[in-house]
């Protein structure tokens, strides 16, 4: 069971509260591990916003040592401001990877920083999903070579999930466009013609109307 949590005020609300009342200005990273063919482990960091569900790729690394992470939280902070995005609330797990000068600089923009309960996945819910999502949709079916196509195979993940794959949780749009308008015109209905764009060599595919 997830316990009631304190939150700037002081006073305590319980955490699906929280997370409903903060939506639209939280987000969520986490740490996920992987193999390349070459036996290199890597370590990609990802961050989610939970109003948008959109993802952000920090980048993959061999070596998640303190400055590494702390350079991507940079990068991130300065991307969210250029999106215009005013995240109060940063969720994140108590690994060891994660070094205090992070929270300090989310600090510094506004940022608060969120520790999950230890051994509690399901608190870090939203971003443990996109997690699980990569893995199946890319992770496992992709064999990447080196770290360099591990970083490309990352990005064309990003954009696939960001702009074509739709999300039951936004009405089946994207975090980045919206649901098409439903077709009731029975002639086009008939007419209909689909186009299919394949990426990573078919591991990925993206559909769309034909002009």
């Amino acid at each position: 069971m997830v316990p009631p949590i304190e939150v700037m005020t002081g006073s305590s609300i319980t955490w699906a509260d929280f997370l409903r009342s903060q939506a639209d200005a939280l987000l969520a990273c986490d740490f996920i591990e992987t193999v390349t063919l070459s036996g290199q482990r890597q370590y990609v960091l990802a961050v989610i916003e939970h109003a948008t569900r959109r993802v952000r790729v920090l980048g993959t690394t061999a070596h998640p040592i303190g400055n590494w992470v702390t350079q991507a939280i940079k990068n991130l902070v300065v991307d969210l401001d250029d999106a215009g995005c005013r995240a109060r609330f940063l969720l994140r797990d108590r690994d060891g990877k994660f070094p205090a000068l992070m929270d300090e600089i989310l600090a510094e923009a506004g940022i608060k920083t969120v520790p999950t309960g230890i051994r509690m996945p399901r608190m870090n819910s939203l971003m443990e999903r996109w997690v699980q999502s990569c893995r199946h949709e890319l992770l496992d079916r992709c064999l990447a070579w080196s770290e360099r196509h591990l970083r490309h195979a990352l990005r064309e993940y990003e954009h696939f999930y960001d702009q074509h794959r739709a999300h039951q949780a936004l009405n089946q749009a994207t975090p980045l466009r919206p649901a098409p308008n439903p077709i009731t015109d029975p002639g086009r209905v008939i007419d209909l013609n689909i186009r299919r764009r394949d990426r990573l060599g078919g591991v990925l595919h993206e559909y769309s109307h034909a002009a």
